[in-house]
């Protein structure tokens, strides 16, 4: 049996990165921001964005929709900054980032026509390729948009896609988000699986199943280099679209809610048409 190499930074220097600045730059608690960055999906809200809105001093929001595609392509496409090999560098469990470089990196990118290799999609019962590369794709951006500063910056989350929540959360929570932001759907148990996972304990959430029975779902940091690692528990501000809704979550949500991003009829990005709430 083989075992992957030990991952090292690249050697090429990276763009946007000095050599000096791989971590978070220490400083004072920032104030509140006053602008909150959109959350667009599948890395329209990317790092490099989030960074951007975040050095100045407002809080960056970088996407977990899609991240683990996100992340396989960006390997397949060869890294050419090498940002992504080097911050999977910082990751705690370096057997897994080590392995996961070596299986989808492709120093040259894609041949012409060649189509990308992917992992099959999550179910409740088998998850793992997608979970770990949710873990490290969240983990990758929420590490290279804290680059060079020390404010904030946040991770959005849809909650209607249930499957990828929980690693999507504890590879954020491993790079140091600061704040977790949901919308689509009314995601009550979240504060509950922050509190869990910043306590190094295995975090459980409910899967929707339509005509059945919710179907548990449980990430063990263990499993993903976290073994009782103690982390920050970041803010949580659901969207809401109602005062009838952010009460709701006021009053049963499972934890600490410590705000609410209120979305109005005109939200939606492009989409032409959106019904008043």
């Amino acid at each position: 049996m083989t075992h992957p190499a030990p991952l090292t930074p690249p050697s090429l220097p990276l763009t946007l990165l000095r050599p000096d600045s791989l971590l978070p730059v220490p400083g004072p608690a920032p104030a509140l921001p006053r602008i909150i960055q959109g959350g667009m999906g599948v890395a329209v809200s990317d790092w490099r964005l989030a960074r951007a809105v975040s050095m100045t001093g407002e809080l960056g929001v970088v996407s977990g929709t899609g991240i683990d595609t996100v992340l396989l392509r960006r390997l397949q496409d060869g890294d050419p900054d090498g940002h992504v090999r080097a911050a999977l560098s910082h990751f705690p469990d370096a057997a897994l980032a080590a392995r996961t470089v070596q299986r989808f990196f492709l120093p040259a990118g894609r041949a012409p026509g060649q189509p990308y290799a992917r992992v099959p999609l999550p179910t409740a019962e088998r998850h793992r390729d997608a979970w770990e590369l949710s873990v490290l794709g969240a983990f990758t951006e929420v590490f290279l948009a804290r680059q060079g500063h020390a404010n904030p910056v946040g991770l959005n989350l849809l909650t209607k896609l249930q499957l990828h929540t929980l690693p999507c959360l504890f590879g954020a929570m491993l790079a140091g988000v600061d704040t977790v932001i949901m919308g689509a759907g009314i995601p009550r148990d979240i504060p509950r699986v922050l509190d869990a996972l910043a306590a190094g304990q295995p975090a459980t959430l409910n899967l929707d199943v339509r005509g059945g029975d919710p179907v548990p779902l449980t990430l063990d940091p263990a499993a993903y280099g976290g073994a009782g690692v103690a982390l920050t528990r970041p803010k949580f501000y659901p969207v809401v679209a109602s005062h009838v809704l952010a009460g709701v979550l006021a009053r049963k949500a499972s934890g600490g809610v410590e705000g609410f991003v209120v979305e109005g009829p005109t939200a939606g990005g492009t989409t032409p048409r959106r019904a008043a709430p």
